[in-house]
Order: C-alpha cells, then structure tokens, then sequence
C-alpha cells in the first residue's frame, strides 16, 4: 500500500491548467521531495493531496482512505504544515496545540503531555505563554509543525518547511523527522532546495506544467551529477548572456 497515491489530478483556475493529469505514487515510510520551479502547481497538488482543494479530475488516497469526495477521514492521518502555517495568532503556542488536540478529540491529558514535550524540543518552552501574534516567522513555522504531529499522523506533509528557520532548529526538525520516519510515519515535502532534498530524501517527483516530469530515488535523478544539475536540466534553466547588467557594478564611475 502507498502512503499517497494520486491518479489522474486536474485542477484549472479560470481557463489556466495547474494540474495536468498528474499521477504520484508515495512508497510507505518514504522521505518524498517534490521540487519544480515557480508555478508549476506544488502547492496546489499538495492542497488537493490533503483534502483542502478538490480535484476537477481523478483520485487521492491516503494510507488507502479516499481524499476525496468526503476528506475528513483521510485528514485524520494526515499532518500539514504549509508555507506559512495559518493559526489562530490570538492563541499562545501551549493554547494552540491544546485547541488543536481538543479538535482532534484526543484526551487531554496525552495533548498537555505531548505539548509540552514538543514545545520543549522546537525550543517554544519560553514562549509557551505568548500570543503566537508575537511570534517571528521561524517560531510560527515551529509551532505549525508541533500542531501537525501532535495526533502522530500516518503521513506528514510539508510546504517549504525549513524557511525562515536558523541552522540549529533547522538541524533539531531534520533529526525530529527522521524518528518521525524511523517509528513508522511518512514525509512528504516540497522544497526548492536541492540540497535539502538530496541529503534527506529517498525519492524525488520533479513536477513542470501540472505533470510529474521525472520520478525515482535521488540518486537516479541525479545521474552522477548534482541534483541541482539535474533539475535544471529537467526544467530548463536559464542563464546571463554576457553583456547582460553590464552596468552593475561598485565602481562609482
């Protein structure tokens, strides 16, 4: 069984494909990436992969539960944390994860525990307490995360997520992940950094136009060369002819 597997996704906006017939096939207790340059429908597949946006066309499944036409089932498996996590800022962090437990139905008594353990290793103990209003960008994308897994979801899914974040926590959430993985779970995330995903990732869908361009381990992508190589040969790169920007420079001439 896969963790995900989506068949045949169509989203359009307003006359504009933004997925085009995509197919995606997750292997159970992956490290998955998902890369592809700027508008290249990551994001909306990601929303139609955990039942935030339904699919003009075809299917998703989730730890074999449909998405779709009804994902409340499907969500209960599921932990997301996008790009810029949206939380109730009013609510301090401790307040947060308690609300977020409480919806979930999980006792009381396991959400305080697992609060404020997570609080405690995304180093958020000190600002338990504080409104998440007066939280910087790096300490919302932590507390996102401690509310995605809190329910110790089957499949955790992740937009962009080590942004914003500075090299020690950024170190703590890759270690939190990979015993995430090691006691069962799945990641799923889209990154643009590809040296992120080379280090963590088993496999790799790179996605261009709506569709899935390439797939396989990281290490097929790459084909002996970088996995930025790699990608930019997959989507197109483009480069600076010579005589481009000629005028930048320190010179105060």
């Amino acid at each position: 069984m896969s963790a995900v597997a989506a068949r045949g996704l169509v989203k359009d906006f307003g006359g504009t494909r933004a997925v085009d017939g995509l197919d995606l096939r997750v292997p159970v207790g992956s490290f998955y990436g998902i890369a592809g340059p700027n508008g290249a429908g990551k994001t909306t597949t990601i929303r139609m992969l955990v039942g935030l946006l339904a699919p003009d066309e075809g299917s998703v499944e989730v730890d074999g539960i449909p998405v779709w036409p009804d994902p409340t089932e499907a969500k209960g498996r599921l932990g997301l944390v996008p790009d810029h996590p949206v939380l109730f800022d009013r609510l301090s962090g401790l307040e947060m994860l308690e609300f977020a437990g409480l919806l979930r139905r999980m006792d009381p008594v396991v959400i305080r525990s697992r609060s404020r353990d997570l609080l405690r290793v995304l180093d958020l103990e000190d600002a338990a307490d504080r409104r998440i209003a007066d939280y910087s960008l790096g300490m919302t994308k932590r507390i996102g995360l401690a509310v995605a897994v809190l329910h110790s979801p089957r499949v955790l899914v992740l937009d962009e997520p080590f942004g914003a974040l500075d090299p020690v926590n950024t170190q703590v959430i890759e270690e939190m992940l990979q015993r995430y993985r090691a006691g069962g779970g799945t990641v799923v995330f889209s990154s643009h950094v590809m040296d992120v995903i080379e280090r963590l990732c088993d496999r790799l869908a790179v996605i261009e136009s709506g569709r899935v361009r390439a797939e396989g381990t990281v290490r097929e992508l790459a084909g002996g060369r970088t996995l930025q190589e790699a990608f930019v040969d997959l989507v197109g790169g483009r480069t600076l002819a010579e005589d481009d920007l000629s005028w930048l420079s320190s010179s105060s001439d």
